[in-house]
This record gives structure tokens, C-alpha cells and sequence, in this order.
């Protein structure tokens, strides 16, 4: 499945732009603040129904304006398929495909499959922990849709628990029932994320290798406190200690994932190059995970990751992106004649686009 067809109105700093793209790669290429990052995140925006960059959909309002809007045409094969998405300000999100809404947005989760590179991944690296457990429960959610059901019945019993525990008279025959339902859902999300770490560490060793080249041994290692013991026993064992935190302190929502270079984090050890090259091995290892269940390539948004990348690397990378059996790619730069050079040597289907306040021309 390709994007074929963009439309955006009053999103972000866009009034309105349409965009046609072919089934390769498509290159933005305008200075800083231009808009390049905003096309990829309306992109975005049509796969998981919500910006890459964690703001409120309200936000992304253009200045001024009442609504955003995107509409997207996908082909596959023989067919396409229409994404709508509508933000009125004060009002529920409206998200529709082929015409038909959706009464959850998580229904749409999965559908068009699609991966984001962004210098927000470096903090992945440094930032807390959540940011890698977001990094699996991307992943996983967009193969396996009982795992994101899980995941999404368990945040909720986990924030009703949590306001239970800031009571001064805590219902304890309520408290119970949130224990259950995380115990209920908190088990199977662990299983996932350990089998899918297990699976996935080649495919992202592989990955590393091609980009980087030899010499580094770069791997992953899950840390869970339901590896030593249920969740049961781990709602046990910190009850007491959740009464006084007002929180709970144990379970899946507590989980990391170590990043390993060399057998030490690669935050630690790691150089510019190096962290980058590692975590674009992540994405691409990602990528092609979801590729090999669901038998197609994700859309891959590639935001300003020539920054910090040497020559070397960048070449190795758009060998693996120009492959013929790869998918669409979109890509963002500052720099409209590294683009070019880039494809100079490298016979792939290409469109370039010259963004310049928010006004989008194909050149090439």
C-alpha cells in the first residue's frame, strides 16, 4: 500500500496543500520551519489518528481557524482506499475510511502500517523509559490487535487505580476489581513484549550491520518485573507500598528496554553516529518485522536523518531504501542538492518537493 493522494487544510502552519506522490521515495527538501516535518506528521496522522509528536489534536489547529483536515488516497494493488480525518475545535475527532467512520479510534490502528524516523528517537536513548516502552507497544500494536486491546484496558484500570490510591478512604472492594483487570490484561502484554523482543533482536542485528558496518555488537534486552513473578504477586508484594507512593509501582507499565552496544548502553558508549545508526537499525528493523507478518512494506517517514549520518552511512541506507522489493518512502533535508546527489548514481523511482512557507512545488 502507497499514498497516492494528500490533502491537508489549516494543519499546523498549512492553509492548503495538495500533493501527489509516486510509490518510491518522495523528498521534502525546504529551510527549517518551512513545513517539511508537518507533511510527515499529517502522514502520520492518517495511520494512528494522532500527531507522531505527542501534541493535543486541538494544537494542531491552524492559528486562527476552527478545523483541521486530512484526507489521504492509498493504492494497493488494484484498488484504493480513502483516509479522512477531521478535527473541529470543541468537537470529537472524526476519522473515516472508504466513507465509513469509526467508532474507536484504535480500530484504525494496524491498517496502514507506517514507521517514523525522527530526531525525537535520540530520546529514546536518553529520556525515561516510557519512550521505549512506547517504541514496543508501536510495534506490536500494529500486528496484533488484541495486544493493543489489552494495552488500552490496562492504562485505563491503571489510571482508575491510581486515582483510587490519592483517596484518604480507599474502597477496597474497588481496589480489588482494578487489581484484577490489571492482572486480567497485564499478563498477556508482558508475554507479547518478550516474545516479540526475542524475535526481533536478529532481524535489528542484521539491520545495525548494514548500516553501520562491522566491528560493534549492538543488541536489545527486556527488563520486566513480571519475568521473576506474576502480576498478582507483584500487586501483592507493593501493596503497602503503593498505599504510601499513591501510585502503583510494579507492572508492565514499569517495563525498559535496555539499548546495548557492546554489551553496554549505548548511551553511555555510544557516538553521535553511532546512537543514530542504531536507532535507525531500530526503525528499519521494525519495518521489516511488520513486513515479514503482514507480507507488505510500512510507509516510512524519514525525518532530517542525514544530520550526524557520514557519507558512508547514508549511502549504505538509501542501498537498503532503493531496493525494489522496499516500500514508499518519504524523506525530509534541508539540503536540495545533497537530495539530488543522492540520486544521481541511484536509479529509483524519486519525486522532490521544494517546501517554502508552507507552499509545497515538485521539482523533480
Amino acid at each position: 500500500m502507497h499514498l497516492k493522494h494528500l490533502y491537508l487544510s489549516n494543519f499546523k502552519n498549512y492553509t492548503e496543500a495538495e500533493l501527489d506522490f509516486c510509490p518510491r521515495i518522495n523528498c521534502f527538501v525546504g529551510n527549517n520551519g518551512s513545513g517539511k516535518t508537518n507533511l510527515l506528521d499529517a502522514i502520520h496522522y492518517l495511520s494512528f489518528s494522532k500527531s507522531y509528536f505527542g501534541s493535543a489534536d486541538r494544537d494542531n489547529i491552524r492559528h486562527g481557524q476552527d478545523y483541521f483536515a486530512l484526507n489521504g488516497l492509498y493504492e494497493t494493488g488494484d484498488a484504493e482506499a480513502q483516509v479522512n480525518l477531521v478535527q473541529k475545535r470543541g468537537q470529537r475527532k472524526s476519522l473515516k475510511f472508504n466513507q465509513k467512520e469509526y467508532e474507536r479510534m484504535s480500530q484504525h490502528v494496524g491498517r496502514i502500517p507506517l514507521i517514523m524516523v525522527s530526531p525525537q528517537d535520540q530520546e529514546m536513548v536518553y529520556g525515561g523509559s516510557e519512550l521505549r516502552r512506547k517504541f514496543l507497544d508501536t510495534v506490536i500494536s500494529q500486528f496484533n490487535h488484541p495486544y493493543l486491546e489489552h494495552l488500552i484496558l490496562y492504562n485505563k484500570a491503571l489510571e482508575q487505580r491510581n486515582r483510587l490510591l490519592k483517596q484518604d478512604n480507599i474502597d477496597l472492594s474497588l481496589l480489588e476489581v482494578f487489581d484484577f483487570q490489571l492482572c486480567q490484561h497485564g499478563g498477556p502484554l508482558y508475554e507479547e513484549r518478550r516474545k516479540f523482543v526475542e524475535s526481533f533482536i536478529p532481524v535489528f542485528q542484521r539491520y545495525y550491520q548494514e548500516i553501520a558496518g562491522q566491528g560493534e555488537e549492538a543488541s536489545l534486552a527486556y527488563r520486566s518485573s513480571l519475568s521473576e513473578k506474576s502480576m498478582e504477586d507483584c500487586l501483592r508484594e507493593s501493596a503497602q507500598r503503593d498505599r504510601i507512593l499513591q501510585y502503583t509501582s510494579s507492572g508492565p507499565h514499569k517495563d525498559d528496554l535496555d539499548l546495548l552496544l557492546d554489551a553496554y548502553p549505548v548511551r553511555r558508549c555510544g557516538s553521535q553516529g553511532q546512537q543514530k545508526s542504531y536507532l535507525l537499525a531500530l526503525r528499519l528493523a521494525q519495518m521489516q518485522y511488520i513486513s515479514d507478518i503482514r507480507s507488505e512494506f510500512p510507509i516510512l517517514l524519514l525525518d532530517d536523518i542525514f544530520d550526524k549520518l557520514d557519507k558512508e552511512r547514508v549511502s549504505r541506507l538509501m542501498d537498503l531504501v532503493g531496493q525494489d522489493n522496499f516500500g514508499q518512502v518519504f524523506l525530509s533535508d534541508t539540503h536540495h542538492t545533497r537530495v539530488q546527489e543522492l540520486f544521481a548514481h541511484k536509479p529509483v523511482e524519486h519525486r522532490i518537493f521544494f517546501i517554502r512557507e508552507a507552499m509545497p512545488e515538485r521539482i523533480e
